[in-house]
């Protein structure tokens, strides 16, 4: 029985996990090929397979100028928050992870319970502050600033182990060596740490591509990002529900290419930060 285990689990773990992917992966393969059909087939058959296939849906998605204004937005505004969270992110942790201050945990604890604070709750607030105070409203920044705020927290959290595992006696050397502490973060911290800086820069990449609620609110017209997009689209061509699987499976590839490609690393990093 043990043995069993150890070589790839019990049957019942294979059923679950087979059940998992396919309510996981079902919607994502049913819209993908949704997109190659008619809305005649759909109606016809709407569990089948294309019948002929049909290119014509993605064809017009991809010819749409709309399209690509939404996936620049989207491009845009995910580039800048996650520059924003892996460089702020690096700039908070490495203190917290390797200067000794009188309320280092208190201030490491203030980012452990920003995981706990939902954007649905200040998202009032935070909407007057951008659109009054600073006068974002409709802009690329009042969108990536607020994402990398809240994407802050989580960041912290996994890079702080990388920095804290780093031995001191390098850090020591380094100075031997006249590298000033902002030289060892830069040159050396840095790059030793990357496994969890890819993490945290995929994290704040596929959130932000994936954000909805803050957008919806802040922006307007051809600002808009690649879910509204999703959304007016669906809207706009309710009849035309092959056309709505087009628009959307297209919009869920950037994100997913970028997530599959680095998975490892995520993974990885994700277990550097726990044995930290």
């Amino acid at each position: 029985m043990t043995r069993r285990r150890q070589d790839g689990g019990t049957p019942l773990v294979w059923l679950a996990s087979l059940v998992v992917v396919a309510l996981t992966l079902g919607p994502v393969l049913y819209a993908v090929l949704g997109g190659f059909r008619t809305n005649a087939q759909l109606a016809a058959d709407p569990a089948g397979l294309p019948r002929p296939w049909v290119l014509d849906n993605y064809r017009a998605v991809l010819t749409s100028g709309t399209f690509w204004t939404y996936a620049l937005n989207s491009t845009v505004i995910a580039t800048v928050t996650t520059l924003v969270t892996v460089v702020l992110g690096l700039m908070a942790a490495y203190p917290l992870a390797r200067f000794h201050f009188r309320g280092r945990e208190v201030v490491y604890l203030v980012f452990v319970l920003g995981l706990l604070f939902p954007l649905t709750v200040a998202i009032i607030p935070l909407f007057v502050l951008v659109t009054r105070d600073l006068q974002l409203g409709n802009t690329w920044w009042g969108v990536a600033l607020p994402q990398a705020a809240f994407a802050l927290p989580v960041t912290v959290v996994i890079l702080r182990p990388f920095l804290m595992a780093l031995p001191l006696e390098l850090e020591e050397a380094a100075a031997l060596d006249g590298v000033s502490r902002i030289g060892f973060f830069w040159r050396i911290a840095v790059p030793l740490s990357m496994p969890g800086v890819v993490t945290v820069g995929v994290l704040a990449f596929v959130g932000s591509w994936n954000a909805y609620l803050l957008p919806l609110l802040l922006l307007q017209g051809d600002r808009k990002t690649l879910p509204l997009g999703v959304a007016d689209f669906s809207t706009q061509y309710s009849s035309d529900t092959a056309g709505v699987f087009a628009f959307t499976t297209l919009a869920m590839i950037p994100a997913l290419a970028f997530f599959l490609v680095l998975q490892r690393r995520i993974v990885g990093g994700l277990q550097g930060a726990v044995k930290g």
